[in-house]
């Protein structure tokens, strides 16, 4: 269960719901098993593993799954009965600072896109106390960003230098040769049922992104229990 001040914060992320809800959709949490590690980020899951691991400072490009990441530790915490909360900064900035208060109660807080909130004054202050709280509760702390650890310069002197101390982990993005593989690994894991010949047609002839590629699947998924279809490259001609 998430800690103190998690309420507020649940109603925020859940202000754009679904209108409508059908009955082919799937729902899924994210966890470590659905997410495709490709070697260079071995180190990085590994430790992220660790449940009495370091604070960590996690940066890489956009859309290759730091947010996916951040959820499944969340998720593993709490599969252990530990208290967890994720904090999308990017979704949250400009709503008040005390939507954050007391989550250093908490045995885990990931704190998503920490660049988003450099030079918002209010938002850096309220970082910089939940580190210190945080020590004192022996809550661990795991950020994400876009950037470097040494280029968000923030405003706050003490909040960039205690940034800058953290353990800094580099998240690549899975490399051409793993795509297929990757792509498999997620719909199997997502109960997406996709062949190797269709995954081999949206690596030719879609986004070479990750991100993109999965959303792509999702809908594909969805469309073919719509319509009580395989998911086959004619249908996937008639969805892109």
């Amino acid at each position: 269960m998430p800690g103190h001040g998690s309420k507020p914060l649940k109603k925020i992320m859940m202000t754009n719901p679904k209108q409508l809800t059908f009955p082919w959709e799937k729902t899924f949490k994210s966890s470590f098993d659905g997410f495709f590690c490709d070697n260079k980020n071995t180190d990085l899951v590994n430790n992220l593993r660790l449940i009495e691991g370091d604070d960590i400072f996690i940066y890489g490009p956009s859309n290759i799954g730091k947010t996916y990441l951040l959820q499944a530790l969340a998720s593993f915490y709490s599969d252990l009965n530990k208290s967890s909360l994720y904090i999308p900064l990017s979704d949250i900035k400009n709503y008040d600072t005390n939507i954050i208060d007391g989550t250093h109660e908490a045995d885990l807080v990931c704190v998503d896109s920490v660049d988003e909130i450099a030079g918002i004054m209010d938002w850096e202050v309220a970082l910089f106390n939940l580190i210190n709280n945080a020590s004192l509760t022996n809550c661990r702390l795991v950020f994400s960003a876009s950037i470097n650890v040494g280029t968000p310069n923030f405003s706050l002197p003490d909040l960039d230098s205690r940034i800058r101390k953290l353990d800094s982990y580099e998240m690549f993005s899975v490399q051409d040769n793993n795509l297929n593989r990757a792509l498999m690994h997620i719909a199997h894991s997502r109960s997406i049922n996709l062949g190797e010949r269709e995954a081999n047609y949206l690596l030719s002839y879609t986004k070479r992104n990750l991100s993109d590629l999965v959303g792509i699947i999702e809908r594909l998924d969805s469309l073919s229990m719509e319509l009580k279809r395989k998911i086959t490259i004619p249908l996937i001609k008639d969805s892109l």
